[in-house]
């Protein structure tokens, strides 16, 4: 029976997704020349800002090497050319906040523009208060779910096409500078070619694992603390109207009672979200700490007996940390992702709301 419950809940969030997804990406389909253009500027700055990256890395080597040598022009050499480097990564980065931010107002605008006229039309704000579920706090989903649901999105896949393509990128500078290792096994020497990539593989495989582990109630548990917040906030609002229409404040202890309960309820659920957090916190903040830690260690052999230099070894370690914050991806997203989920969930629920009206309003056409 568990089992069979856990399939219905995941067949109900793909269709609650895939309903999103058909009307949220109308902006991609049907503004495609604004869209495309903003997608390709995006990617665009994905580039720049890794070659920029790499150029920081080579640099990184550089300096730490000419500190070794304790070789006063090349360091100076090395700060020169550093402070173009910091300039073009800074403006990169406050170039990518614009354009990320237009293309997330782009597509909110867009998908609130879309749901506003369904809601709107033919008095179904009215009339969707007869149904029970999809239809609570409407005004909630299209202010605020809404928003969640369009930004997201954009983050995630730029991260994601950043982490893919860094991950790429420095795994060549894992192997090439970090090179292979030699152990000995029970009296046996092994040698591990580009020991430093197996190693980022195991340790970002080993994170990712203990933050699903240790998330794996966040995405359930954040869609109940927005529901609890937008009824609640609802159950206000009403109290207040009424309030204002009788010129007096009201006298009815079954209302005041049914708030207290609404905020009992917010603040029950407020306390297991920030259990949650409690739990992936422990994951993403350990994560911090050790991730360069691991690093260094993983390279000090090699700077011991003479086969790495300093900057060698500040270069790997530098690349480890890199390719493990974009292996990492899940780790650093799990939150937001589960938030994105919650408000898409809540989106779509409303839009088959809506739907289920139409169909009703086709029915009483046709007799």
């Amino acid at each position: 029976m568990r089992v069979l419950h856990q399939l219905s809940l995941v067949a109900g969030r793909k269709r609650l997704l895939a309903r999103f997804w058909q009307s949220a990406s109308q902006f991609w389909r049907e503004e495609k020349s604004r869209a495309v253009g903003l997608a390709v500027f995006l990617v665009g700055l994905v580039l720049l800002q890794l070659l920029t990256q790499v150029l920081l890395n080579v640099w990184n080597r550089n300096f730490f090497d000419a500190l070794g040598r304790r070789d006063a022009h090349e360091l100076w050499i090395q700060a020169q050319i550093f402070i173009p480097l910091a300039a073009v990564s800074i403006l990169l980065a406050a170039t990518s906040v614009w354009g990320r931010m237009t293309a997330q107002r782009s597509w909110r605008e867009a998908l609130t523009r879309h749901l506003l006229k369904r809601w709107l039309d033919k008095n179904r704000s009215v009339r969707l208060n007869h149904l029970t579920k999809g239809s609570e706090n409407p005004e909630y989903r299209i202010a605020v779910d809404v928003r969640i649901a369009t930004d997201a999105p954009i983050d995630f896949t730029l991260a994601l096409l950043s982490s893919i393509l860094t991950s790429i990128t420095f795994f060549g500078v894992l192997w090439r500078v970090g090179g292979s290792i030699d152990i000995s096994l029970f009296g046996v020497n092994v040698t591990i070619p580009g020991y430093l990539v197996f190693g980022v593989i195991v340790y970002s495989g080993v994170v990712s694992g203990l933050m699903v582990l240790f998330g794996q109630h966040l995405t359930a548990v954040s869609e109940r603390v927005n529901q609890s917040e937008a009824e609640f906030r609802a159950a206000v609002d009403a109290f207040g109207a009424r309030t204002k229409s009788s010129q007096a404040a009201p006298r009815d202890t079954d209302e005041r009672q049914s708030l207290q309960i609404q905020l009992q309820a917010v603040l029950l659920w407020w306390r297991e979200y920030c259990w949650q957090l409690v739990r992936t916190t422990l994951v993403s903040h350990g994560n911090f700490l050790f991730a360069p830690v691991v690093a260094w260690m993983l390279c000090v052999p090699k700077y011991l007996n003479g086969t790495m230099s300093l900057g060698e070894l500040t270069q790997s370690a530098a690349a480890f940390v890199v390719v493990q914050s974009a292996f990492n991806w899940l780790v650093d997203n799990y939150q937001r992702f589960a938030d994105w989920q919650s408000s898409a969930h809540r989106v779509a629920t409303l839009l088959l709301a809506i739907d289920e009206l139409e169909a009703k309003e086709q029915g009483e056409k046709s007799q």
